[in-house]
């Protein structure tokens, strides 16, 4: 199943952003749906009040802010995070979109392990950026 870029008209189909994504997950039915699963999984544990959103027909994972895009192509499934350049990286995590001033992504591959700890590490960084970025707005 493919799913429409337009947000709008998926969720005019009367469904939550979660049930697009559990969709989602469910209509792929190899690796990349249990590594999209997986993810999806440590972002929760991360951050228990993080916002799921269904944009431009991917899930989007929120606090504050975007903090990652969930999207999955025919060999990664691929997490963009649009504030990444800005954030650190001591465990090298992104290893996408190095060359951009803004953001960054992780590509993860099948049979790839996650590193759990520096994935959580990474959303609550992003989690936290965008934090000061809300006060610092509210304050001008």
């Amino acid at each position: 199943m493919t799913f429409s870029k337009n947000s709008a008209a998926d969720l005019a189909t009367g469904a939550t952003p979660a049930e697009l994504i559990d969709k989602r997950i469910a209509d792929l039915p190899d690796w990349r749906g249990e590594k999209l699963a997986h993810i999806r999984k440590l972002i929760h544990e991360a951050l228990p009040d993080v916002v799921e959103e269904w944009k431009w027909g991917k899930p989007v994972w929120s606090h504050n802010g975007i903090l990652c895009t969930g999207e999955v192509y025919k060999a990664a499934v691929k997490t963009t995070f649009p504030k990444g350049a800005a954030l650190e990286n001591p465990d090298r995590l992104f290893n996408s979109s190095l060359e951009g001033d803004v953001r960054r992504a992780i590509d993860f591959f099948e049979g790839e392990a996650i590193d759990e700890t520096a994935f959580k590490s990474l959303i609550r960084a992003a989690a936290a950026a965008n934090g000061e970025a809300a006060v610092k707005k509210s304050r001008m």
